[in-house]
């Protein structure tokens, strides 16, 4: 993998989000997560960056 390849990689996980929901929550997501063939934190990110998507406003760049 090129040097580029890597910068950009950690560029775009280089930090973490904590938060606090109910263990059975937790459970029943990782759970149906599995089910479906995929993480957690894909389900995640997939779901800050759809969010930010549909609710921020357009930039001028």
């Amino acid at each position: 993998m090129t040097e580029k390849k890597k910068s950009r990689k950690k560029a775009l996980k280089d930090s973490q989000l904590i938060i606090r929901i109910a263990g059975s929550e937790r459970d029943r997501f990782v759970s149906l997560c599995d089910r479906l063939d995929t993480s957690a934190a894909r389900e995640v990110r997939r779901f800050i960056r759809e969010f930010l998507r549909d609710h921020e406003e357009p930039s001028n760049g």
